[in-house]
């Protein structure tokens, strides 16, 4: 849920600046925007969580970049994507953002949890 949380406040910031400030640019360029500023956020986020667990901050940050990437980068495409499918362009409206967090929620789902069946953590 943290990288979700993560993940969106990158993303929809960046789409959110390009919407409001109507700077020509390519929607292309807008999403990888987002992708790459919603990767940052959130290993932030979780560096910060892990630092109030005790952590160093040298330890934290490598535990977060570390977590999954695959996942991260995952959840950032399928949530633009959805975006992309239902607005036709880098759009935040009302009624998208609940989809693109479900999306970015559920899609990384069958790889973490084959990540944690193979080191003996899956949840039963």
């Amino acid at each position: 849920m943290w990288c979700v949380i993560g993940c969106a406040i990158g993303d929809f910031g960046t789409i959110l600046f390009f919407q409001l400030s109507k700077i020509p640019f390519p929607v292309l360029g807008i999403m990888t925007l987002a992708i790459i500023n919603g990767l940052l956020t959130s290993i932030m986020l979780e560096t910060f969580i892990l630092m109030r667990q005790n952590f160093k901050l040298i330890n934290a940050l490598k535990t977060a970049c570390g977590m999954s990437f695959i996942s991260m980068v995952s959840m950032e495409i399928s949530m633009n994507a959805t975006d992309y499918f239902l607005t036709g362009g880098a759009m935040l409206t009302w009624w998208v953002v609940p989809i693109m967090l479900t999306a970015g929620f559920l899609t990384p789902w069958p790889y973490n949890y084959w990540r944690l069946k193979k080191f003996n953590q899956a949840c039963h």
